[in-house]
Parts: C-alpha cells; structure tokens; sequence
C-alpha cells in the first residue's frame, strides 16, 4: 500500500512538471509573461510547486533572460548591459532623489516665508519704502516744529505788546 501512495505521488508530481515545462515554452514561444506566478497559473500550479522545485525555477529564470523567437530585433542582454542598466539607475535615482531635496527645502522656506507674511509678525514686503515715507514723515515734523516754534515766538512778542500797551493806558488815567 505504502508504494502505491508513492508511485501515485510521483506520478502526480511528473504530470505536474510536464505541465510546467508545457505552460513554460508555449509562454516563450507565444510571448506571453514569463514569471513564477504566470507559469504556474498556466499549469495549474501552486508557486510553492515551483520553488520546491529548484530545476524547474531556474528553467523559469533562463526563460525570462532568454529573448523569445519572435523578437529578431532583439539586443542580446547580457550581464555586463544590465549592471550598466543597474549603475545608470542607481545614479538617476541618486540624481532625483537630491532634486527632490532641494525642491522640499525651497518649498518648505516658500511656505514659512508665507505663513511668517501671514502671521504679521515678519516684516513687511517692501522696507524700502517704508523707510523713504519715515523720513519724509520726520522731515515733516521737523517743518512743523519750526513753524510752531516761529509762531510761538510771534504770540510771545504779541503778548509782550499787548502787555506794554495796557501798561501804557493804565499810567495815563
């Protein structure tokens, strides 16, 4: 009894394989996706099948490296191109991600730049002018000084002649 579970065993595990192998070169023949999940879905597989089955998964891996016979345009791919491709990659996501950077730090000052404005406790946009209306400002109550020093100095003189002429017509009853 113990041999016929394991013949039967063995014999399901073959079709398996044979089914496998089929799914394998009609997606290589036909161009269809060639992966784990693929070929197993096409044999009707579990994938745990095919990584138990470590002869089968590197056959999977060859497929996919391997350019499928319709495709004669076909650059060959070799290690040598696809650790350029990997290098070339690598530095571009280095480039994007320092881009990155620089573009997060010149947003985040723009919008502290502009909750700051916001808050009114930043200085106002343009100080120039401010500083040009404080000194014409200044100016002007420097003038006005002036003018209230000059006119107080007329009130005091028109007094003091006020002063001396009732003086004047009080000694004369």
């Amino acid at each position: 009894m113990p041999n016929t579970m394991i013949n039967g065993r063995q014999a399901d595990s073959a079709r398996r394989r044979q089914r496998v192998v089929k799914a394998l070169n009609a997606a290589h023949k036909n161009g269809g996706e060639i992966s784990v999940s693929a070929i197993a879905r096409a044999a009707g597989v579990d994938r745990t099948f095919l990584y138990r089955h470590p002869d089968l998964l590197a056959q999977v891996h060859t497929a996919q490296a391997t350019p499928s016979p319709d495709d004669r345009n076909a650059v060959p791919v070799t290690m040598a191109s696809l650790k350029a491709d990997l290098a070339n990659a690598q530095a571009r996501i280095a480039r994007l991600a320092s881009r990155n950077k620089q573009l997060e730090k010149k947003l985040s000052e723009n919008l502290g730049e502009a909750a700051w404005r916001e808050s009114g406790l930043g200085a106002p946009t343009d100080i120039d002018q401010l500083q040009r209306q404080i000194t014409s400002l200044e100016q002007q109550v420097v003038e006005l000084s002036n003018q209230l020093e000059e006119r107080n100095q007329d009130l005091e003189a028109a007094r003091a002649a006020n002063r001396e002429m009732f003086a004047s017509m009080n000694k004369r009853q």
